[in-house]
C-alpha cells in the first residue's frame, strides 16, 4: 500500500503485488459515482462526485494503482451560474469530436425539480474544463430528478441517458455532444426502481446496468447493482425472466458483502490486454465506514447466456490484477458504429 500527499489531499492507492494480485478497495478515499476513460496519453482517468471540491480526477495505467491528478474545475471555472448551491454530482467523461467532454449533475438533496445536467469540455483529461453550461433542468423537461448522466454513441449518433428513481430517459444529442439535438424528445426506457444508468453493448445485446436501494447510509446502505438487456438501445429492456425494465423488473449483478456495504454506481466497463472485462464502483468499507464511498475494482465475466456476472455477486477482497503491458490498455468504448 502506498500513500501520497498531493495538493493537500490524502490519496490512498493500492498497487498490484509481485504475484499479480491486488486488494480492494483500490482507492481508500471517498470518490462516489466513478466514471473512467482511457485518454490519448495511455492513462486511465477517473472522475467522481465532488467529495473533493470541483470534481476530483485520479490517474492510473493499470486500474489498480491510482494517483490524484487534479480537479475538473477551479473556483474560477466552476459553473456557478448553473450550480450556485449544492454539489456537482455523478460526472460522466467521454472523448467526443477531439475533446474531452464531461457531463455532470446539478443536485441538492430534496430539490428534485431543480436538478439538472450540465456539460463542459477540455483539451486534456486532467482538468481545464471550460464552456460549462446547462443542458436542461428537471422542471424544464418535465422529468423529476434529472441527474446521473451517461453518454453513448451508436451508429454515428450521440445519446445521453439519465435518471434517479423517477424513471430513466434517453435523448439524442448534437454531433459535438454539447447540446440536445433540436427537436429530439426524451424517451423512457426504465421505471423508477434504479438510478446511475450505464449501458454497454456485448455481442447482440445492450445491457442496462443501474443501482437501486439507498446509497449513502453507511452500514445501513442497501445500494446494489441490477441489470436488464435489449437488442435495441431504447428497449424494451427485460430481466432474465422477461420482465420489463419499464415495469421495474431487473436481475441482480452485485450485492453487499460482510466487507462492503452499498456497492453500486459503476463506471464504464474496461477491457484489459488479455480481453478481460473490469468494472469500478463505489462502496463503504466495513472496516472504515467513515472513509466514505471508496473505490472498488472487480472483474466481469460473460455467462453462457451472454449476461455479465461478478463472481459470487459480491465485491472481491483480493483478486488477480488486470493485465496491461507497458502501461498501455484498451477501453471498451461507448461508441458502437
Amino acid at each position: 500500500m502506498s500513500v501520497c500527499l498531493i495538493l493537500g489531499i490524502l490519496s490512498c492507492a493500492q498497487a498490484a503485488d509481485d504475484t499479480g494480485s491486488y486488494n480492494n478497495p483500490v482507492i481508500k478515499y471517498s470518490l462516489p459515482d466513478p466514471t473512467v476513460i482511457k485518454a490519448n496519453d495511455g492513462y486511465f482517468y477517473l472522475y467522481a462526485t465532488e467529495d473533493t471540491h470541483n470534481v476530483p480526477i485520479y490517474r492510473s495505467n493499470n486500474l489498480v494503482t491510482w494517483r490524484y491528478a487534479g480537479t475538473a474545475f477551479t473556483d474560477a471555472t466552476r459553473p456557478m451560474d448553473f450550480v450556485p448551491n449544492g454539489g456537482i454530482w455523478a460526472p460522466d467523461i467521454n472523448y467526443i469530436d477531439g475533446k474531452y467532454v464531461l457531463y455532470y449533475s446539478k443536485s441538492e438533496w430534496g430539490k428534485t425539480w431543480e436538478c439538472g445536467i450540465g456539460v463542459a469540455w477540455s483539451d486534456r483529461p486532467n482538468g481545464g474544463f471550460r464552456d460549462a453550461h446547462k443542458l436542461f433542468i428537471s422542471s424544464e423537461v418535465g422529468i423529476e430528478n434529472c441527474i446521473d448522466p451517461f453518454f453513448i454513441r451508436v451508429d454515428s449518433c450521440n445519446y445521453l441517458f439519465w435518471g434517479s428513481f423517477h424513471d430513466i430517459y434517453g435523448v439524442q444529442l448534437t454531433d459535438d455532444g454539447l447540446a440536445v439535438k433540436e427537436g429530439a424528445v426524451p424517451q423512457k426506457i426504465a421505471g423508477g426502481f434504479i438510478e446511475a444508468t450505464m449501458i454497454v453493448k456485448h455481442d447482440n445485446y445492450y445491457y442496462l446496468i443501474g443501482s437501486t436501494g439507498t446509497c449513502c447510509e453507511g452500514a445501513n446502505s442497501t445500494y446494489r447493482l441490477v441489470m436488464a438487456r435489449s437488442k435495441d438501445l431504447f428497449g424494451p429492456y427485460v430481466d432474465r425472466n422477461g420482465g420489463t425494465a419499464i415495469g421495474d423488473h431487473f436481475s441482480p449483478l452485485l450485492n453487499k458483502s460482510p466487507e462492503v456495504y452499498g456497492p453500486g454506481h459503476c463506471s464504464e466497463f474496461v477491457t484489459d490486454e488479455a480481453g478481460q472485462t473490469w468494472m469500478l464502483y463505489h462502496g463503504f468499507q466495513a472496516s472504515d465506514i467513515d472513509a466514505g464511498r471508496v473505490i472498488y475494482l472487480d472483474k466481469i465475466t460473460w455467462g453462457y447466456d451472454g449476461w455479465p456476472q461478478v463472481q459470487g455477486m459480491r465485491p472481491s477482497t483480493t483478486s488477480d490484477a488486470p493485465i496491461f503491458n507497458n502501461g498501455t490498455s484498451i477501453t471498451e468504448k461507448k461508441n458502437y458504429q
